[in-house]
């Protein structure tokens, strides 16, 4: 049995553990704890932690060292963490009575320290004579990653007679989707249609506790930087190996924010969302925080979860809680200051223009998030953001009219926020239709002239193809089988809705079904080939309408429920879409439940990327859509895939559960 405090100690150090204990509570600056207090702390971590963590907490045998973990947990973390443990991850609760844990607690902090500088500077030298002086960060058999006195990274490989030479990557993918434009599409040629049969795993890294990660990489000179919620990675992106890595408590409390799809990176600033709905800026090679702003106020059911978008000198984001009555925004920020810029509401105030399309007393918690990454056009200074769907999304009695501007794309003026034009693909959605699919900036011949284009696959199944410069709508046509909602889009660019579609009591069926036709799973579009590639799903569901009563902090406002129907099988299709006609060329039906939530990645060697519903990246001929390779990673995909080209090599790379995998050709 495992031994506890002595009561010898627990009661001599009883007095100055309660003076200490009540200020800590009254959150004063409290002088150090007594020494009885660090004690009975001392007796309590020996007892009950040294034998797995170490008795100075560098680690054992049979725990991690958490002495470099502590700083990044407040007190209350702590407190949870040691009453609950983490059972699975292999750490049971240590059953540390609760009397006992704020003394663990206050010896815990004698142990903690920051991560440190590692070790005195050494000199380099260099394969092509230069000679320099670094500290290394981290280091294996044929790499080294260093930092220079000037603070930066530089990633080396040992070569012969002890020189080392200094590597990078040549194509880099800084945003969510690569580009600004949106379009996951690269003119890589090392992995074509004769090579990728050779493309196989070349390192992986696992993201402790991240759960199923939804996060496509980011590749900047070098460096590959992944997010999990309130964590960054900053990895060697041709081995993997960590260079720094910034964590913050999670919120408790929050409505939602348990997944992170990403980060973006600009000049020396890597810019990131947390649970909270924060807005954060860290140094590209430290991982120091810059900046942090608050978008919107957690309380208020407000939390964040996908990648930021940089455009010209701003870095623009968007916050969820749609589903938890919280009224959305797009909101810029300098990217030198975090200084805020300019936001824009996507429910507008009482009275303001669009207002009136909100009849009844919904407007105030109206939902229309602005959670997933924008497009931006740099030529235009133009961003195009999408809008997701109203609260009570399943019941609309008391939101009647169009409810703008909830199911829109928006374009915004960059440097302003001032509404271009805008266009709503779902009027008084009641579905859950959100627009939040990306939206593609492509500049292409349209009947026979160039002209500037954006286009959207809608989760409500239709693909549309817009001027992107005026908002003008040239093509609308379905491109799922199953659509019942809807017979078209009239000559004004409204659905014309079928009878009998709205949710009831008693529930009615609908198609597509909730999940949508697509969903923010990314598509790309191969300017080559004039198609467009995206994961779909053939289902209907079942929708339910209630009356939930009034909005509550905390809580879901439905307006009622939703499941998965029978009829049809449910499935998922790949599809590639002719965007000057909106025909779906060809397609690849998938085997499986249709749950898988994996996007596509174009290569100009006419090649789709994508992650298949049973657990597999596959790689596909563009033309025609027959499988030409696969790996079976056996994970259910949350995340899309992305390419890079590091030293001198073309690697494809894809989050699949809690790790980064990344692919390249074998030798």
């Amino acid at each position: 049995m495992r031994r506890t405090a002595s009561a010898a100690v627990i009661a001599c150090a009883a007095t100055g553990l309660a003076v200490w204990r009540v200020n800590a509570r009254a959150g004063v600056q409290a002088p150090a704890p007594p020494a009885s207090v660090l004690a009975a702390g001392r007796a309590t971590f020996e007892a009950r932690c040294a034998t797995c963590h170490g008795a100075n907490a560098n680690g054992g045998e049979m725990g991690p060292p958490i002495a470099t973990r502590l700083p990044s947990h407040d007190d209350a973390d702590l407190t949870q963490l040691i009453r609950e443990g983490r059972p699975t991850r292999g750490m049971p609760p240590p059953g540390v009575p609760s009397a006992e844990i704020p003394a663990l607690i206050a010896y815990l902090r004698t142990l903690q320290r920051e991560p440190s500088e590692g070790p005195p500077p050494q000199t380099f030298h260099t394969v092509d004579g230069r000679t320099f002086d670094a500290r290394v960060v981290s280091e294996g058999f044929n790499d080294v990653q260093v930092r220079t006195a000037d603070g930066r990274i530089h990633l080396l490989r040992h070569a012969s007679n002890g020189r080392v030479r200094e590597v990078t990557s040549e194509e880099d993918w800084p945003t969510y989707n690569g580009g600004v434009s949106g379009n996951r599409y690269t003119t890589l040629t090392e992995i074509d249609r004769q090579t990728v049969s050779r493309l196989a795993p070349r390192w992986m890294f696992a993201l402790p506790s991240a759960g199923q990660l939804q996060v496509t990489p980011i590749v900047v000179q070098g460096v590959m930087y992944v997010a999990a919620p309130n964590e960054c990675f900053a990895l060697d992106a041709g081995s993997g190996r960590l260079i720094w890595h910034y964590r913050r408590p999670r919120t408790r409390g929050v409505s939602g924010g348990d997944k992170n799809r990403g980060v973006a990176v600009a000049g020396d600033r890597v810019f990131m969302e947390t649970d909270n709905a924060h807005l954060i800026a860290l140094d590209r090679f430290s991982g120091a925080l810059l900046w942090d702003e608050e978008m919107g106020d957690w309380h208020e059911n407000y939390f964040s979860t996908s990648a930021p978008l940089p455009a010209g000198d701003l870095v623009i984001g968007g916050v969820s809680g749609g589903e938890h009555g919280a009224n959305g925004f797009v909101v810029a920020y300098e990217q030198a200051t975090g200084t805020e810029v300019w936001r824009f509401a996507t429910v507008p105030k009482p009275g303001a223009p669009g207002s009136e399309t909100w009849q009844g007393n919904d407007l105030q918690h109206g939902g229309a998030p602005t959670w997933f990454t924008g497009s931006y056009d740099p030529e235009l200074d133009v961003v195009y953001w999408p809008v997701g769907n109203p609260s009570k999304e399943y019941n609309g009695d008391h939101r009647a009219g169009d409810n703008l501007y909830a199911d829109c794309l928006l374009a915004l003026d960059r440097r302003t926020g001032r509404l271009v034009w805008h266009y709503q693909f779902t009027p008084h959605d009641l579905w859950d239709w959100d627009a939040t699919q990306t939206s593609v900036v492509v500049d292409a011949a349209w009947q026979g002239q160039p002209r500037k284009l954006i286009l959207h696959a809608d989760r409500n199944g239709f693909f549309y193809v817009f001027d992107r410069t005026n908002g003008a709508l040239l093509l609308a046509k379905p491109f799922v089988k199953n659509l019942t909602w809807a017979s078209g889009i009239d000559a004004n660019g409204r659905p014309i809705t079928r009878p009998g579609q709205e949710p009831t009591p008693e529930g009615t069926r609908v198609c597509p079904s909730q999940d949508g036709a697509t969903n923010w799973f990314s598509p790309s579009f191969n300017p080559t080939t004039g198609l467009y590639y995206v994961q779909t799903f053939e289902k209907c569901s079942i929708y339910t309408k209630r009356d939930d009563g009034p909005w509550q902090e905390g809580k879901t406002f439905l307006g009622g429920s939703q499941e998965v129907g029978p009829d049809p099988t449910p499935a998922r299709v790949l599809k590639a879409i002719d965007v000057r006609t909106g025909d779906v060329r060809w397609t690849l039906p998938q085997p499986g439940p249709a749950t898988s939530w994996g996007g596509t990645l174009a290569t100009s060697t006419g090649l789709v990327i994508f992650g298949e519903e049973s657990g597999s990246l596959v790689a596909a001929d563009a033309a025609t859509g027959q499988p030409l390779w696969s790996f079976p990673t056996n994970q259910a995909w949350r995340a899309s895939p992305m390419v890079y080209e590091f030293d001198h090599h073309e690697y494809i790379a894809v989050a699949s559960g809690s790790t980064i995998l990344a692919f390249g050709l074998a030798p």
